[in-house]
């Protein structure tokens, strides 16, 4: 993109109104709530003819540096400082407010473009808030309403003015996110006996999941080796989804920040209901998923109900015990954790597990390796050749069982996809397979085709009957 927009204002004003407006999609959490938003957001934006990235931002507040508002405003400032144009946002409806003037001050002292915005201004009530925002002396407010998309052509002209035509209309090369599809699709294949070859080159995406304050952000944080997102003791800090560009040994990598998953059953208010959805979408986007388990306190029932929502998704999964700097006699209880995973994750066996400081870094390298041998699993393609030869072998060492006197026969076996692996078996009576057998070949190809640590697909299908019609004539 040509250039970078930053929205920001006191809380409640609308930012992320505006920003989903720009974006074009509802990406950004919107509620009545004040202080939804907490990180910094970006994504590439379009307004008519004008195409450039915008970043979303925290409300801005007066607090301490160490206290949640404080680090939340810390947030807001970096953002002014990466972009090359601000929106500052006021509530024309509410009017101004002791924060609206201490914010326009700090903005002076950015030295960098601004805009004024007199968002809500659909109101009946609010002719009295737009002219009280000319005392900001930071010129004409734009009377918009991000809601409704009024006002939204002077906003156009407002930022080509304020950045210049030159800038406004450059030609920018495509983002990152062009050139990652956001949908994950799975791969068909036309060739039944190709196997490609693994493609290390292309962008990946990976979600972050995990409770709340099992060290999600800094673990991303030390990734990209920046104060990204917003982190501390408090547990509950991200509410939204947020997508940072990061690269490792060359390939370039998109990381999906998450809000912490507790249970359903804890989960009352709309707001932390509507955190929960953002990162159940980034889980159906993500092609691995890193779960972030607490090595202090790992294993609880909500490790394992997030390790098995993945599987169901379809996901590649790959656990972090986070906070291996706090562990004591770790030998031992290395051991413990990967005898716990092996037992209580049987339906994804050999999933791979490491353990990781995200406040120091330490086996961040070896999490990596993971992900990606986890990566080239569940891409994987078998031939179909090999696949037949391997049906008559194990058949041949445990035959199906017999159903009601009548032997069960498997035919033919295909991977009708990838991503994650998924088989179609042409056999006799489908619905008479026992689940235990089902179980018992995917365990099977899982260990002699080495595919640990991803969902495998399985389904049983009928052979077509070409006397099928003649008994209906009958009938």
């Amino acid at each position: 993109m040509s250039f970078a927009v930053a929205i920001v204002g006191r809380p409640n004003v609308g930012k992320s109104t505006l920003f989903n407006r720009l974006v074009g999609h509802k990406i950004a959490i919107v509620d009545d709530q004040p202080g939804v938003t907490r990180d910094r957001r970006r994504h590439d934006a379009r307004l008519f003819d004008l195409e450039f990235e915008v970043i979303d931002t925290a409300g801005l507040e007066e607090g301490a540096a160490e206290t949640l508002s404080g680090r939340m405003r810390t947030q807001t400032l970096t953002a002014v400082e990466e972009a090359d144009m601000v929106l500052f946002l006021v509530d024309a409806k509410w009017g101004l407010t002791a924060d609206d003037k201490t914010f326009a001050d700090i903005l002076r002292r950015a030295d960098k473009p601004v805009v004024l915005v007199a968002n809500k201004s659909e109101s009946k009530d609010s002719d009295a808030g737009y002219y009280e925002a000319f005392r900001l002396g930071l010129g004409e407010p734009v009377p918009i309403s991000a809601e409704h998309g009024e006002g939204m052509t002077d906003l156009r002209q407002a930022i080509v003015e304020a950045v210049g035509e030159d800038v406004a209309y450059a030609e920018g090369g495509k983002t990152f996110e062009a050139r990652v599809n956001v949908t994950v699709h799975d791969d068909e294949f036309e060739d039944d006996d190709h196997e490609p070859e693994y493609d290390d080159s292309k962008p990946m995406q990976i979600a972050i999941v995990g409770r709340p304050n099992a060290g999600k952000s800094t673990l991303i944080n030390q990734m990209v080796q920046e104060e990204r997102l917003l982190t501390g003791p408090e547990a509950g800090i991200t509410r939204d989804s947020i997508s940072v560009d990061w690269e490792w040994q060359g390939r370039k990598i998109r990381l999906f920040d998450t809000a912490g998953m507790r249970r359903k059953a804890r989960v009352q208010e709309k707001l932390e209901k509507m955190s929960v959805g953002d990162g159940l979408r980034a889980i159906r986007f993500a092609e691995v998923v890193i779960i972030v388990f607490d090595a202090t306190i790992s294993f609880e029932k909500q490790d394992l109900q997030i390790v098995d929502l993945i599987a169901r998704e379809g996901r590649a999964p790959v656990i972090a015990f986070n906070k291996w700097d706090l562990i004591e006699n770790r030998q031992e209880v290395l051991a413990d954790l990967r005898e716990k995973t092996t037992r209580l994750l049987p339906q994804i066996r050999g999933i791979r597990a490491v353990p990781i400081s995200g406040q120091t870094g330490a086996g961040l390298d070896t999490l990596m390796k993971e992900v990606i041998a986890t990566h080239k699993v569940w891409n994987k393609r078998i031939s179909t050749a090999k696949l037949n030869r391997w049906l008559e072998m194990v058949t041949a060492h445990h035959p199906p069982p017999a159903v009601r006197g009548r032997r069960l026969k498997l035919k033919y076996m295909t991977q009708a996809k990838t991503r994650p692996p998924g088989f179609v078996i042409s056999c006799t009576r489908p619905d008479a397979v026992p689940d235990s057998y089902q179980r018992y070949m995917v365990n099977a190809l899982r260990e002699d085709f080495d595919m640990p640590g991803v969902p495998i697909r399985m389904m049983l299908r009928g052979g077509d009957n070409p006397f099928a019609h003649k008994a209906k004539r009958k009938n």
